[in-house]
């Protein structure tokens, strides 16, 4: 049922394109291991063995804090619809911040968003897909406006003010990297 592939094809960037909602996985060394949802049109395939995706301001900032310490990422996207498919993309990541020369370059690929946060890039080093025929039949109702409303009603300064406050640490204690020399 399984499937590995050095790369992703066509047929896997097409089903990227259609989705709605992703799930990135990381974890350091020690301490707890993050899985969070992620949604919105954030997600950038660059080639076919190298995507991207915009991470905007939330309550915590866990995988910037894992990737500084450990680069491994598994970003998941799973079908709830008529074909079932389970898609894994594993690699190693590297974060890109708002005050690194990439930012601009990497930034155009995506909408504007008053909370972005980082840009993950993820190098490929095996896909997988799966059956995920237990996977529940979903339909999407619509993206919340919640996130971009918040954002945007603080203005970039009050985000990155937030930013100080709420996401320089990890659950366990570690470094974000999201303020310089923090």
């Amino acid at each position: 049922m399984a499937e590995k592939f050095e790369a992703l094809t066509e047929k896997h960037i097409e089903f990227i394109k259609n989705q709605h909602i992703f799930f990135v996985s990381t974890a350091a060394s020690e301490g707890l291991v993050n899985v969070s949802p992620k949604g919105m049109d954030s997600f950038r395939v660059i080639n076919n063995s190298k995507v991207a995706w915009l991470n905007l301001t939330g309550s915590g900032n866990e995988t910037a804090a894992h990737i500084l310490e450990n680069n491994r990422m598994t970003i998941m996207f799973c079908s709830f619809d008529k074909q079932p498919l389970i898609l894994r993309l594993y690699g190693q990541a590297n974060v890109i911040h708002p005050r690194d020369n990439d930012w601009c370059r990497h930034v155009k690929l995506f909408p504007e968003y008053s909370g972005a946060r980082q840009i993950f890039e993820l190098n490929l080093e095996l896909v997988q897909t799966s059956c995920g025929y237990a996977v529940p039949f979903y339909d999407l109702v619509g993206e919340r406006p919640t996130l971009r409303k918040w954002a945007d009603k603080r203005g970039r300064e009050g985000v990155e003010k937030y930013w100080q406050e709420k996401n320089t640490k990890s659950l366990d204690g570690k470094d974000t990297g999201i303020i310089e020399n923090v």
